[in-house]
């Protein structure tokens, strides 16, 4: 069983930064690969960017070159820094764990409960 707690949503304007936390509990994320998922009002939820246990991230073409998922496993913790915020990119945001990384919402098995974040132009 495992908690997540996404934490440092806001407002911000367009051009603007922030970064976004995602701490497990409950057990470790040892050999997990993580995601960050968002969905904006009145879209489908689509996948953000993952990161495998390694280090290694992947993004979607919409964020690639604007947001960079990073991790501390001795923390248990990932993070989304997000820069260059466009009014787009304004959605609640979810991280989400499983074992095999990828851009489908179903290899993960655990779900944070999402944090909004709004950028205004």
């Amino acid at each position: 069983q495992v908690q997540l707690v996404e934490s440092g949503g806001g407002l911000v304007q367009a051009g603007g930064s922030l970064r976004l936390s995602c701490a497990a509990s409950g057990r470790t994320f040892s050999g997990f690969a993580m995601g960050w998922f968002r969905q904006a009002p009145g879209k489908e939820r689509e996948f953000v960017g993952g990161i495998r246990w390694s280090g290694g991230s992947f993004y979607a073409n919409s964020v690639k070159g604007r947001f960079t998922i990073s991790r501390d496993n001795a923390k248990n913790t990932v993070y989304l820094q997000m820069n260059s915020l466009k009014p787009e990119d304004t959605a609640v945001y979810s991280c989400a764990a499983g074992p095999i990384a990828g851009s489908a919402q179903n290899l993960y098995n655990y779900w944070g409960q999402g944090t909004q974040v709004t950028v205004s132009s």
